[in-house]
């Protein structure tokens, strides 16, 4: 039997791992931590989010960003100091700019494609992660933003995504809670949202059941190709370690970069932080205040989805400060402010702060197939929409891991 090693128990590890092992592979996945779902996968703005495929590579992000980069509480901030990596990757996103509606166009067809297989995944198991079918609800208060609103669903009507125009009216019908004025808005009833991290764990169980080893608390030292297969050396509780595998898939997220490098492949990966806050629906009065309904605020770029009851998730904010994970207060403050805007009756009183690292390529396409070297293959670099493109991207690995073996079989 054919043993795969998956790198990475994040969103994009886990729906790996699930559709190798689901055709019969025999699958090993390796983490640092010591449960799946702990980095990226912890804590996202939990959208499923076709209607949000809308790239970055554009002039106006650019502009955007070096307006906003002395204004510590701005949504996109990038640290002045310069590094190469940093440069590098500047560089090749100004140089995508010209795939700028090709790719967003590509990025919501697989955004359409991932729905169907991520509650596939969740039927076989058979488990719940807070999902709400409510759709997604864009709302602007700049006559700018809506205008580019307009010209985003053009490209998205490319992908064959259906989202519509709502008026201002039209707004707080769909989210009665809304305590804002508001020009209108873009309405995805096909959108919807989830917890992230439950469905991880989740579907980790239903890996298991399919005979999938999980290696936990493990620190890879090194990855060695021979030509047949990878040999990977790690530590772990149990001591030094070492195993060859037949192939491997990197979906070690901002770690994928290092990886690469040393399976003779270069991907470009950088780490642009993001952060959220969980307000916790502690009372009555907060519980009927919060909304149902996702909400997308553009010009914010702040995101939020209901987790059950007791529970909102707002999310948003783009830092680029390397492989810094530290929670800055002047971050979250703009969240909460957003919160208090928005929803003046829900209290903030209870909020727990978080940050992760958004593996981002310049292109803003994942990296998705195989690398340079024999049974070598990557599904990473998924930047804002890890959660939203997770389930493709897997299906998608899974064929190139198949069609390279019948091949080598042939």
């Amino acid at each position: 039997m054919t043993h795969i090693a998956v790198i990475g128990a994040g969103i994009t590890g886990i729906t790996t791992a699930y559709s190798l092992a689901s055709r019969g592979y025999k699958v090993s996945v390796f983490d640092r931590n010591r449960y799946a779902a702990m980095e990226t996968s912890f804590a996202n703005g939990g959208q499923l989010s076709a209607s949000n495929a809308e790239v970055w590579t554009r002039w106006g992000t650019i502009f955007k960003g070096l307006k906003w980069m002395m204004n510590p509480d701005a949504p996109l901030l990038v640290n002045p100091r310069p590094s190469w990596h940093k440069l590098s990757w500047m560089a090749e996103f100004m140089g995508n700019i010209p795939n700028y509606e090709s790719h967003t166009i590509a990025t919501a067809r697989m955004a359409i494609e991932a729905r169907k297989h991520l509650l596939r995944f969740a039927d076989e198991v058979g488990f719940s992660f807070d999902l709400e079918k409510r759709g997604i609800l864009h709302v602007y208060k700049s006559e700018g933003e809506f205008a580019h609103a307009r010209r985003v669903n053009e490209l998205l009507s490319k992908g064959g995504l259906e989202r519509r125009e709502v008026t201002a009216a039209e707004v707080q019908d769909i989210e009665p809670a809304l305590r804002t004025k508001t020009l209108g808005g873009y309405y995805t009833e096909s959108d919807f949202t989830g917890d992230i991290h439950l469905y991880a764990r989740a579907l980790s169980k239903g890996c298991e059941q399919l005979g999938v080893t999980f290696n936990y608390n493990a620190d890879v030292s090194e990855f060695r190709h021979t030509g047949q297969g990878v040999k990977i050396s790690w530590q772990s509780g149990a001591g030094d370690q070492q195993q060859h595998f037949d192939g491997i898939v990197v979906c070690a997220g901002v770690g994928s970069r290092a990886i690469a490098a040393s399976l003779g492949d270069r991907v470009n990966i950088y780490p642009v932080k993001g952060y959220s806050i969980t307000v916790n629906l502690d009372d009555a009065d907060s519980q009927a205040a919060a909304p149902w309904v996702s909400l997308l605020d553009d010009e914010a770029k702040v995101v939020t989805s209901r987790l059950g009851k007791n529970r909102f998730r707002i999310a948003g904010t783009a830092e680029f400060n390397g492989y810094n994970l530290d929670i800055r207060d002047d971050r979250i403050k703009p969240l909460r402010k957003w919160c208090e805007t928005f929803f003046p009756e829900v209290s903030t009183e209870h909020c727990v702060p978080w940050a992760g690292l958004r593996p981002m390529l310049p292109s803003m396409m994942p990296k998705i197939g195989p690398g340079s070297k024999p049974g070598v293959f990557y599904n990473t670099g998924h930047g804002h929409l890890g959660w939203t493109l997770s389930a493709a991207t897997a299906e998608a690995v899974a064929d190139f891991v198949e069609v390279d073996r019948v091949k080598n079989a042939a």
